[in-house]
């Protein structure tokens, strides 16, 4: 696997960077993901035989260590503690922006781990774990008509901010995170003061302009660093069950 860094600006003064091939290289696909000084490492596993479960058996898992801002638990036990609940919900935003893009009927069991090696307090790592799981399944060998990208949007004085830091949050009165490709929205949730429709729109353009930045950063990667895709044909559908 060869080893690069490459960055793109995706908004006003917003930079991220992706580095692949240092790190869990015996994975299908890996990549940090940098914003800032939080970094956020993500892995993409796919078992090369399929189970026999009615599903397609996916998970995805986001981590926030308190090592990666420099601190332990202090209490007697000083192993990391079960999933909080923002990394639960966090996990399933990427699932559900991820998800509808794997192959009808592919039932291998697949993982995307994206474990937060360092925060600086001022870039959130959900985000940048969405453009994560995406990049590393993009560059591996697993069957992904992606890619997608996961942006936050904010709002102050009337302005929208893509990515806002954490103490930007603190003035903005809209919370929203959008995933979606290069062509459209897939997902999206978030909180927010009462706003008109148009102005909803506009949030949801300002931020699928980031989106389609983040995808095409995503493409230049594969065309340099990708693997084949595996082979795969989903099993055929009986026309008279879809009627």
């Amino acid at each position: 696997m060869k080893e690069d860094f490459r960055s793109v600006e995706f908004a006003p003064g917003k930079t991220l960077s992706i580095e692949t091939g240092r790190i869990a290289k015996q994975a299908d696909g890996a990549v940090v993901v940098r914003m800032g000084d939080t970094m956020v490492l993500c892995t993409a596993v796919s078992s090369k035989e399929p189970t026999d479960k009615p599903f397609f058996p996916l998970t995805v898992d986001l981590r926030e260590s308190f090592s990666a801002g420099g601190k332990f638990p202090g209490g007697f036990i000083k192993r990391e503690g079960r999933p909080n609940d923002k990394e639960v919900l966090s996990s399933r935003l990427i699932d559900r922006s991820l998800r509808p893009l794997f192959p009808d009927g592919y039932r291998f069991d697949t993982q995307i781990i994206c474990s937060v090696l360092s925060s600086d307090g001022e870039h959130d790592g959900d985000v940048l774990g969405g453009v994560g799981a995406s990049a590393a399944l993009h560059i591996s060998d697993v069957p992904f008509a992606g890619p997608i990208a996961e942006v936050r949007v904010g709002r102050i004085d009337g302005e929208f901010i893509i990515n806002p830091t954490i103490s930007e949050m603190e003035e903005s009165d809209i919370d929203m995170i959008i995933g979606g490709t290069a062509e459209s929205v897939i997902m999206m949730e978030g909180e927010m003061e009462e706003i008109s429709e148009k102005e909803m729109l506009n949030a949801i353009k300002a931020a699928h302009k980031s989106i389609k930045k983040l995808c095409e950063f995503q493409e230049e990667l594969r065309e340099e660093f990708g693997k084949e895709k595996r082979d795969f044909e989903p099993e055929p559908v009986d026309e008279d069950l879809k009627n």
